[in-house]
């Protein structure tokens, strides 16, 4: 059974940072011997980690981009865990994993590297994965999330020795739709939305790449053809002032609601009557997979992996990115209670069927076995 050390740069809210913590809480819970250690000290989901007896967790306190003293401090973890897998999130994480299984010297576990990044936003972040290259040419693994972005990052020559597609999964026991009309009526009264109005959710942090303005002229498009759609916006971040802004400017600003940051998005994606991802790049968002186990059809802009999650038409839709007369369109056709509600079922049964956690879950795990095994033969082949 192989012992694996995840390696994460921070614990705070984030797509990588989530899918870690899931898979260091399931792998402990199926006995394997895990352990977490996260490079800055920034632990805003460290609540949800939940360490078997033998697991550790612990904090580099990284002070710098590269700080040699955290690199030190993790080739000690490693030496002395002497872990056969370190499964490192993203490309921070990997340089840092690296470094370590260097200095380790005599303790030489295989290193997995998890891809969520299906675009390079920007030059510096362009060159920064330039520059990361050697180290995923060295890694043993690479895992993408979708077959797009596979395929994207190996043009770019962005690949390890073995690459792998594992899609992410949602806990479709934990993301079920338990919520009594009543309790869906007095949530929606609570932030001010009548049963007559059609509530578009959109849960994501506020940030550029993720469009949120889109939404915006969509629904002030919806309402001047006399849909009386909403915008619940379930998130914060740097582009709040601009949202409000363009809402107020387009006369609807008490149609466009954000809640501000939510732990448990649940109630309020429940409460809505679709989902929308306006972003302009997404390799495998997990808050797609959330709605549509949650029973929500999506309309989804058709970026990195959306193709290989949802089937237009049967439960939900994919329109151009930043095109807004086709969002539309398939919003207004979603207005009709009885047609969202026959998809919003379909794409519950395709979120059971096909992205399920468990099924995460059991990929990584024979992965994660098929590599310490191959780790512990070629160390037999080594010895004199």
């Amino acid at each position: 059974m192989p012992r694996v050390l995840f390696i994460t740069s921070t614990l705070d809210h984030g797509g990588a940072e989530r899918h870690t913590v899931t898979l260091f809480n399931r792998l402990g819970e199926r006995g394997h011997d895990v352990h977490l250690a996260f490079i800055k000290d920034r632990r805003a989901q460290l609540v949800r980690v939940r360490p078997p007896p033998s697991g550790t967790v612990r904090c580099l306190y990284a002070q710098r981009h590269l700080d040699t003293r955290a690199v030190a401090d993790l080739a000690r973890t490693i030496a002395a865990l002497v872990p056969s897998v370190v499964v490192a999130a993203n490309e921070y994480a990997l340089l840092y994993s690296m470094l370590a299984r260097r200095r380790a010297a005599a303790t030489q576990p295989a290193v997995v590297v998890t891809c969520h990044a299906m675009h390079a936003i920007g030059m510096k972040q362009w060159l920064k994965l330039w520059a990361y290259r050697p180290l995923f040419w060295a890694a043993d693994c690479a895992v993408f999330v979708c077959e797009v972005q596979r395929r994207r990052w190996l043009r770019r020559a962005l690949f390890a020795r073995r690459n792998e597609v594992i899609y992410n999964g949602v806990n479709v026991e934990e993301f079920v739709d338990r919520s009594t009309v009543d309790e869906r009526e007095s949530l929606r009264r609570s932030l001010g939305l009548a049963d007559s109005d059609y509530v578009i959710a959109l849960t994501a942090a506020l940030r550029p790449e993720k469009n949120h303005l889109q939404l915006v002229d969509a629904v002030a498009s919806l309402r001047s053809r006399g849909v009386p759609a909403r915008a619940l916006l379930i998130g914060d971040g740097e582009t709040r002032g601009a949202i409000q802004a363009r809402a107020r400017e387009l006369g609807i600003g008490q149609h466009v609601l954000i809640t501000g940051f939510k732990t448990d998005v649940r109630p309020f994606v429940s409460a809505a009557d679709v989902a929308v991802l306006c972003s302009v790049t997404e390799a495998m968002p997990l808050a797609t997979l959330e709605a549509m186990a949650l029973g929500k059809p999506i309309v989804h802009s058709d970026v990195g992996g959306a193709a290989e999650i949802i089937t237009p038409g049967r439960d939900g839709f994919l329109f151009p990115p930043r095109n807004t007369s086709v969002l539309v369109n398939q919003l207004e056709i979603l207005a009709d209670r009885d047609s969202r509600r026959a998809m919003g079922r379909r794409a519950r049964a395709a979120a059971v069927t096909s992205f399920s956690e468990h099924a995460m879950v059991d990929a990584y795990e024979r992965l994660l076995v098929d590599l310490t095994r191959d780790s512990q033969h070629s160390s037999a082949r080594a010895l004199p």
